[in-house]
């Protein structure tokens, strides 16, 4: 498999990174400087991915000089959904200009956000969308939702050699950007070059390693011929594999998703987890903070076709969310797959 996956050209016609240069458009070029406070809330807090895109975040605070604060607030993973919520009307009532949002509460985040866009308060969602785009100005996707099942499928092919039994141990049932990947993987699985392959069972780890480790265990308990554990959140992934090396599982079972280099290395090195995948979540944080601060600042409407600059990134145009009807999305673009080949080099 090639390290980097590419989409399509006809695909990439359509994609917000290329829309500005192939249409010919104007792009709005932020003016730097406004006083607006922002809100970076991801789905809970102490995960190595989040604290990234905070990063990510920072650097394009410092950079597009906004005197307001950044803060970067969230819940406890035993407590996300309430959490979320409670921190979205705490927002609003606060007067954030801009609320970055990574959706773990579903649709019941869809209240509380409405009621921050009526207080004026811009509701941008980064990673994971409200699933209904109610509440929601626009979602920044950090990849195209089809393509991330579609990778997802070629791993487990490539790590099953074609035939075999694999199941998905994912985060929580109201991630909605785990719940889209899993029914594109399951979609991607429908076509012949997977038909020897079986979803034997799809089981979650409430992104949390202790429990996403049992649920690992659990899995090889009730199926004794599992070859594959999808894993499509870091979190997951890690524990899955430290529990089948642990239990000396690695050449049995294979261990894929989506993770960071260096938290995976030693377990591809090892065989434990032979390929995995992700993005750039210092852009995404980048990317999300600067559609914030355009919409926050009424320099961008948030309408669809609209092209703006995002600083090191470039231009990105907003379009309709394919899965998703009547909302917005801006699209990223690619990511990497890792293996022996490449994860050292990554991981560093």
């Amino acid at each position: 498999m090639k390290n980097i996956f590419k989409l399509t050209a006809a695909a990439a016609l359509s994609l917000g990174t290329a829309g500005a240069a192939l249409a010919g458009g104007h792009s709005v070029s932020l003016t730097p400087g406004e006083d607006i406070n922002m809100v970076l809330l991801p789905k809970f807090l102490g995960i190595l991915v989040f604290d990234q895109a905070n990063e990510g975040a920072q650097e394009a605070h410092a950079e597009l000089g906004n005197t307001g604060e950044l803060l970067f607030v969230g819940p406890t993973p035993e407590n996300s959904t309430a959490g979320q919520i409670e921190i979205m009307t705490t927002s609003a009532t606060q007067g954030q200009g801009a609320v970055m949002l990574s959706n773990n509460a579903g649709d019941q985040i869809v209240p509380s956000a409405v009621a921050a866009q009526a207080a004026g308060t811009r509701v941008v969602t980064w990673d994971s969308p409200i699933p209904s785009g109610e509440g929601e100005d626009v979602f920044v996707a950090q990849v195209d939702f089809g393509s991330i099942g579609t990778v997802m499928a070629d791993m487990a092919h490539s790590i099953l050699g074609g035939s075999g039994q694999m199941a998905v141990l994912s985060a929580t049932p109201d991630a909605a950007n785990q719940n889209a990947w899993i029914a594109a993987m399951e979609d991607a699985l429908k076509g012949e070059k997977y038909s020897n392959i079986e979803l034997v069972d799809i089981v979650y780890g409430d992104d949390q390693a202790e429990v996403s480790y049992n649920r690992a265990l659990a899995l090889v308990d009730k199926h004794p011929n599992l070859g594959v554990i999808m894993s499509p959140t870091t979190v997951g992934i890690q524990a899955a594999a430290k529990a089948m090396q642990d239990e000396g599982m690695c050449g049995q079972v294979g261990v894929s998703g989506l993770g960071l280099p260096s938290e995976m290395v030693s377990y591809t090195m090892n065989g434990c987890a032979p390929e995995f995948a992700l993005w750039d979540f210092r852009d995404l944080g980048y990317l999300t903070y600067y559609t914030a601060y355009g919409l926050a600042s009424g320099q961008m409407k948030g309408e669809i076709g609209e092209t703006f600059n995002a600083g090191r990134m470039g231009d990105f145009t907003i379009e309709e969310d394919p899965g998703r009807p009547g909302s917005s999305r801006i699209l990223m673009g690619d990511f990497t797959v890792y293996n022996s080949e490449n994860v050292e080099a990554a991981s560093k």
